[in-house]
C-alpha cells in the first residue's frame, strides 16, 4: 500500500487548491490575460513571495488552471459516455458526450474561455496540456472507431475533396489508426469529417457562449441538438 501522505504534503495540497480556486475566481473578474500573482496572494490572504513557491510564475499558474479545467471538462465527457448502458449504442454515447460537453461549458463559462478563448499574450501552454485538452476528442473517436468496427454504421461516401488533403490530416489519421487499430479503407475519409465534426462542435459552442449565435438561433438548446445529430449522421452513426 502506498504510504499515506505526511501533514506537511496534505497541508501544500490544501493550499495549492486555495490558491487554484482563487485564481479561477480572479478569471471570471479580469480574464487570463489580467491574471496576477500578487492579486491571487491578497485572495487567500498570503505574501506573493509565498505564492510564488508553489508556483514560480504567472505562467505556471496560467498551465495549473488550465489543466484543472481540461481535466474537469474531460471528466465530465468521459463519465457521460460511462453511464451509457448499451456500450453498442454509439449515437446515444456520442450523443451523451457532446450534451455533457456543453453543459461544462455553459456552468464554466470563464473556464471555458480560458481553454477556448483568445491566446493570452505571452503565454505558450505547455506539453503537459496536451493530454488533457485531448479527453474530450479521444473520447468521441473512440466512440465513432468502435462504430465502424462493429460495422455499425452507414456508408461513409468520399467528399470532393482537394488533392492533398489526406497529407494534410496525416497527424490525425495516425493518431486515430493507433487509438483504434481501425483497418478501414475510408479511414482518411472518417479522420477528416472527425476533425470537422470535432471543430464544429466547439466552434458552436464559442459562438453560443460568446454571443455570436444572438439574432441568429432562438433556442440554443434546439440548434446545439441539430449540430450534434447532423454531424453524427455525417459520420455515418446510424439515427
Amino acid at each position: 500500500m502506498p504510504a499515506s501522505k505526511t501533514a506537511r504534503q496534505r497541508a501544500r495540497e490544501d493550499i495549492t487548491a486555495e490558491i487554484l480556486a482563487a485564481a479561477r475566481a480572479r478569471l471570471a473578474e479580469a480574464g487570463p490575460g489580467e491574471l496576477s500573482l500578487r492579486a491571487v496572494a491578497r485572495d487567500v490572504g498570503m505574501v506573493s513571495s509565498a505564492v510564488y513557491r508553489y508556483y514560480p510564475s504567472r505562467n505556471d499558474l496560467l498551465t495549473a488552471l488550465l489543466i484543472a479545467a481540461y481535466d474537469e471538462l474531460g471528466e465530465a465527457a468521459e463519465a457521460a459516455d460511462d453511464a451509457v448502458d448499451d456500450r453498442d449504442d454509439h449515437l446515444g454515447r456520442w450523443t451523451a458526450v457532446c450534451v455533457a460537453t456543453r453543459a461544462w461549458s455553459l456552468t464554466h463559462p470563464y473556464d471555458y474561455a480560458l481553454l477556448y478563448g483568445s491566446p493570452v499574450p505571452g503565454y505558450a501552454a505547455p506539453q503537459d496540456t496536451v493530454g488533457p485538452a485531448t479527453r474530450v476528442i479521444v473520447r468521441l473517436v473512440t466512440i465513432i472507431v468502435a462504430a465502424h468496427q462493429a460495422g455499425a454504421t452507414s456508408p461513409v461516401a468520399p467528399s470532393i475533396a482537394p488533392a492533398g488533403v489526406e497529407d494534410a490530416v496525416a497527424d490525425a489519421i495516425e493518431f486515430v489508426r493507433v487509438l483504434g487499430n481501425p483497418e478501414h479503407a475510408d479511414l482518411p475519409e472518417i479522420t477528416t469529417r472527425t476533425i470537422m465534426a470535432w471543430t464544429t462542435i466547439f466552434g458552436t459552442l464559442s459562438f453560443e457562449l460568446f454571443g455570436h449565435l444572438v439574432g441568429s438561433v432562438s433556442d440554443y438548446d434546439a440548434y446545439f441538438a441539430q449540430v450534434i445529430s447532423r454531424l453524427a449522421a455525417d459520420l455515418g452513426l446510424p439515427a
